[in-house]
């Protein structure tokens, strides 16, 4: 096997050429300028879920060898640019996540990623919802709250449930993991989500779910009329997860709480604090207009469009053979 070679074909290139081209029409025709910002930062996410590369710069103008980040999103650095009057924006950038490869995930992958200045998330849904319309050519997608999905796949509210039903559900449905006790209630939620109501969601068209639990927010806003909902969705379609998007969060105190309330869950669960990204605070201290966004992975984009197996058959040289 020669390892040089790429994992593409011509014609697959070609079909991520155009669809960049489609994307890049589809905001210019709406004017979303597009942006570029940095992919390394001193800053980086605190989710417990997510973990980040980084790297020793030893030139740093304090003359002390300091560690960057490679970003999982561009999130932080777009936020700074709508703090200071960008108005919508977007961007197609590289992203990295420390995880390993698979069907759907690379860790060095293609994100589009845009914000809506104006937009709550059920504005946003709409336009994602029409990105994909023109994009994959699907029919108008299914909306379900994530109460809704619950209810009708599980027969359980998730706002209401306890650890004991959650426990039983998964008992029920064969979930079969060691010491599931011992799993946070969001993290038996997530299991459940994943391995019983995302098989059956999306098959035919794209499936918005919305309104996740509270706990679950990151850096959405919470709902004024129901605050144990986050105004937060996901987009699934054919066994891919495709987007998660927010109405943002703009308070700067709130922010830090929840970041460093990751920090408190990384540290229990024994991993390393991760260092808050203080630029992106003191943006938010300066103003975030009310915006929604939204992170999408194009190379799950195209291979949905070109009914790829892997993601591999869509990315030029995966971290293999990178």
């Amino acid at each position: 096997m020669q390892f040089w070679q790429p994992t593409t074909t011509h014609q697959a290139r070609i079909a991520r050429a155009a669809l960049l081209r489609t994307i890049r029409e589809f905001f210019y025709t709406r004017n979303v300028l597009e942006v570029d910002t940095p992919l390394l930062s001193k800053g980086t996410v605190t989710d417990e879920h997510l973990e980040a590369f980084d790297t020793c710069f030893n030139y740093d103008q304090s003359g002390k060898p300091t560690k960057l980040y490679l970003q999982t999103s561009p999130e932080y650095a777009m936020k700074r640019l709508l703090c200071a009057d960008s108005g919508s924006i977007y961007q197609i950038c590289k992203a990295f996540r420390h995880e390993s490869e698979g069907r759907w995930h690379n860790p060095e992958f293609t994100m589009l990623e845009w914000y809506r200045v104006g937009f709550d998330h059920v504005a946003l849904m709409d336009e994602v919802d029409a990105l994909l319309q023109e994009t994959l050519g699907t029919e108008p997608s299914d909306k379900m709250s994530y109460q809704q999905a619950f209810q009708t796949y599980l027969n359980i509210d998730p706002l209401c449930a306890n650890d004991e039903e959650l426990l039983e559900a998964m008992e029920q449905q064969g979930i079969d993991i060691h010491e599931p006790e011992t799993l946070s209630f969001d993290s038996k939620l997530q299991l459940l989500f994943s391995y019983i109501i995302e098989p059956q969601i999306g098959s035919n068209t794209p499936c918005f779910i919305y309104d996740f639990p509270a706990t679950q927010a990151a850096l959405a806003r919470l709902n004024s009329d129901d605050p144990r909902v986050a105004e937060r969705f996901e987009v699934y379609f054919k066994g891919a997860e495709l987007a998660n998007g927010f109405n943002e969060l703009n308070a700067a105190n709130e922010q830090r709480k929840r970041f460093e309330n990751d920090n408190e869950k990384r540290r229990a669960s024994g991993l390393s604090s991760k260092p808050i990204d203080e630029n992106f605070l003191n943006a938010l201290e300066a103003g975030l207009p009310l915006c929604s966004g939204v992170a999408l992975g194009v190379d799950r984009l195209l291979m949905l469009k070109t009914e790829a197996k892997h993601i591999s058959d869509v990315i030029n040289f995966p971290v293999s053979r990178a």
